[in-house]
């Protein structure tokens, strides 16, 4: 059975829906509302007739219609009962967000859920999880305010997390950067649906261009790995690895129940399958980015565009500490950079445009970059507080570098003012990637690099 009834439920029944703003159940009808679910919701609560303005029901056998999701936010050993009375009244998918299973030793109770799960056919994410956040479908399962979890807009990078706390915290820096979301599951224990069926589904997902996701363990090696490779020959998978220590592998056990398993071989099989292995929370969050908008890279080779010298040694620093080559220009390449440039600007790799650098000289600098042949990607430090660099203006000349550039393009700057950091925020979701430092810049960088090796393995063979 497809996934789909997670996010294009036509009705949902929120069990354990609460009047207390502070209980789980009230929170998520809250969001529910809040997002603009297009269906019918169905709070349920024996001791409630309306909540937040909706009609209440005190068992789910009393709901009129046919539900097609049941979220349930009961205590653990009221669950399976309400899943068995979810699955009569027609439900194909449920997320259990309670807690007290198999992470506290219960698997008792975790197995009885399953086999009630497995009787009526009906799909579960979870239990002891955030469930789903899709803004595009507008459901939003989370039990987090959003005056405290801000949530995304939509985007393009779906992501998929066992633990909740850390999805929540990829949630607000997302939010923090300007940056979108296409899907969000928590799926916690993967008593049924896990890391294998979320990535074979959002491999079909045409509102997804990359999958990131972290993992702590795998329910099925085999099932995880094919999932991968089939997944990465139609679009990037990127991956973090919880619990890559001894002291990180008990944390796992003792967070979601899993065995986490030796990670250097756990790496190399997730390489193998086509995987781009991410090893920090800021390049699972910037390494999708670049590969949502930007082509693969085909070689090593790394031309650097700045108009401050100190970023741009910074940045060939970077690039060399992660195995690209920052090779010089030709003498030809030289020669035509000289041309059209003042004579009193560094050329070279890196090119300084100076404190009197115009957005109309990155343009020109970059398409000779590219048209050289002599690199395989651009390596931007656009830096505003120089009196040239007029926002407007080079917004639309980054643009226009990276639509005209057949290389893939990233970009190091500095949100100096509101101003800028909106114009920053603007540029990259017309499809620059653009980060703060040139660290992270970098990484981004490697992640296009090794997403194109893994593209020209898939092709060879």
């Amino acid at each position: 059975m497809g996934l789909d009834i997670f996010f294009k439920p036509k009705s949902i029944a929120i069990i354990g829906a609460s009047r207390n703003p502070e209980r789980v159940g009230h929170v998520i009808l809250k969001r529910m509302i809040e997002i603009g679910f297009p269906g019918k919701l169905y709070p349920v609560n024996p001791r409630a007739e309306e909540i937040l303005g909706i009609k209440c029901y005190s068992s789910t056998d009393e709901i009129p219609d046919q539900i097609d999701l049941a979220v349930i936010a009961l205590r653990a050993d009221m669950t399976p009962q309400a899943l068995e009375e979810a699955a009569k009244k027609g439900a194909k998918g449920a997320i259990v967000v309670s807690g007290g299973f198999s992470e506290i030793g219960n698997e008792d109770l975790e197995r009885k859920l399953l086999e009630v799960a497995r009787n009526y056919k009906v799909r579960v994410i979870g239990p002891n999880c955030l469930g789903v956040f899709d803004p595009k479908d507008r459901i939003d399962t989370l039990f987090l305010p959003e005056e405290v979890i801000p949530r995304p807009r939509p985007g393009e990078v779906s992501i998929i997390t066992q633990s909740g706390s850390l999805g929540s915290a990829l949630l607000t820096m997302i939010r923090k950067e300007g940056r979108g979301i296409s899907k969000f599951i928590s799926y916690g224990n993967r008593l049924d649906v896990d890391e294998g069926d979320l990535i074979n589904y959002l491999a079909d997902d045409d509102e997804t261009k990359v999958i990131a996701a972290y993992i702590e363990g795998v329910a099925n090696g085999r099932k995880f790995m094919d999932a991968i490779r089939r997944a990465s020959m139609k679009k990037p998978v990127v991956i973090l690895k919880g619990g890559r220590t001894s002291s990180g592998d008990r944390a796992v056990k003792s967070h979601t129940g899993s065995l986490a398993g030796r990670s250097d071989i756990f790496q190399s099989a997730v390489k193998q399958s086509g995987a781009v292995v991410v090893d920090t929370l800021d390049e699972f969050i910037d390494v999708p980015v670049a590969l949502a908008t930007q082509p693969p890279m085909r070689g090593d080779r790394v031309a650097v565009i700045t108009n401050g010298g100190g970023f741009g040694i910074l940045a060939v620093d970077s690039l060399e500490q992660r195995g690209f080559r920052v090779t010089p220009p030709s003498s030809k390449l030289m020669e035509r950079l000289r041309e059209m440039l003042p004579p009193y600007y560094p050329v070279g790799n890196p090119t300084d445009l100076t404190g009197d650098s115009t957005p109309e000289q990155f343009l020109e600098t970059g398409l000779a970059f590219t048209e050289s042949g002599e690199y395989d990607a651009l390596y931007l430090i656009p830096l505003f507080g120089v009196p040239g660099m007029e926002p407007e203006r080079t917004k639309r000349l980054l643009i226009e570098l990276v639509n005209r550039s057949k290389l893939p393009v990233v970009a190091c700057a500095v949100p100096t003012t509101p101003e800028v950091e909106e114009t920053l925020n603007e540029i990259e979701r017309m499809g620059l990637p653009i980060y703060p430092t040139p660290e992270r810049a970098a990484s981004a960088l490697k992640g296009l690099l090794e997403y194109g090796e893994i593209r020209r393995r898939i092709e060879h063979f």
